[in-house]
């Protein structure tokens, strides 16, 4: 099914009087998931796997047979169900949902801890369900907010609901902020007043954690370690040049004390 002059690219269509069991389905989701992954003839597959995004496509069958979507994912599948009453289709669709999820919810991109919550589709089958009579009870027909992409709770138009906000876009524009996030948090990063680096993850939470400041705040984990061993070494210098001082004068006492004995004497 092509509507090119309405924006609707290719899509499969696949037409359900609900008399069929929903595995049934979510097997025809499967195999037309297998057939996306099929390469072209000649296709390199080292190349294939070292693909990212929308480029893994281009190594594949059917983008030699399909025009580009103009979408994230593969060609999309249009599920129309029909017949029995609005409960049991209703059931049923989400029924689909639940079990097909391997095929249509895509991937999370890397950077869950940095705030990314966006999704990979390109290697996901975009699938959207709709109910004959819900297409004929509206105005504007198929044009209408009839349509509703698994894994989405709202009835949107087609393209709608082909679209993924929640894809590239999305993805490109959390990088940028996690970016900006890191980049302000680079300029707060204190720096050494000794050798002027920058101090560690590790070293400027210890700072900050602490309850109490202490004389070496301002110095980097290896400035402050060196300047730790530095005072103790002086305190242990002085300790001993102590000790030494006290065992001469203790000496030197007693030698006073023996000296007057030999006089009295």
């Amino acid at each position: 099914m092509r509507a090119l002059d309405a924006g609707v690219p290719a899509m499969l269509l696949e037409v359900d009087r609900v008399t069929e069991p929903v595995d049934d389905l979510v097997d025809k989701l499967r195999r037309y998931s297998d057939w996306f992954e099929l390469l072209a003839p000649k296709a390199d597959a080292n190349k294939e796997r070292a693909a990212r995004g929308a480029a893994v496509h281009d190594f594949r069958l059917w983008s030699r047979i399909y025009p580009p979507t103009g979408r994230e994912g593969y060609v999309p599948v249009a599920f129309v169900v029909t017949g029995k009453t609005a409960v049991q289709r209703e059931s049923r669709m989400r029924r689909l949902e639940q079990v097909a999820r391997t095929y249509f919810a895509g991937a999370s991109y890397p950077g869950r801890s940095a705030g990314i919550t966006a999704v990979d589709y390109h290697r996901a089958v975009p699938a959207v369900v709709t109910e004959l009579e819900r297409i004929t009870a509206d105005p504007a027909g198929v044009a209408g907010a009839v349509w509703r992409r698994l894994g989405r709770q709202e009835w949107q138009s087609l393209p709608e609901a082909l679209d993924n906000p929640d894809g590239d876009r999305l993805y490109a524009a959390q990088r940028k902020e996690a970016r900006d996030r890191r980049a302000e948090r680079e300029a707060k990063r204190p720096v050494c007043a000794r050798c002027g680096a920058k101090c560690s993850d590790e070293r400027w939470q210890q700072v900050r954690q602490s309850s109490w400041p202490v004389k070496w705040d301002d110095l980097c984990g290896e400035c402050a370690k060196e300047s730790v061993a530095r005072a103790e070494a002086e305190r242990a210098a002085q300790r001993l040049a102590e000790d030494v001082a006290a065992t001469s004068a203790a000496e030197a006492e007693t030698s006073r004390a023996r000296g007057l004995f030999r006089r009295l004497g």
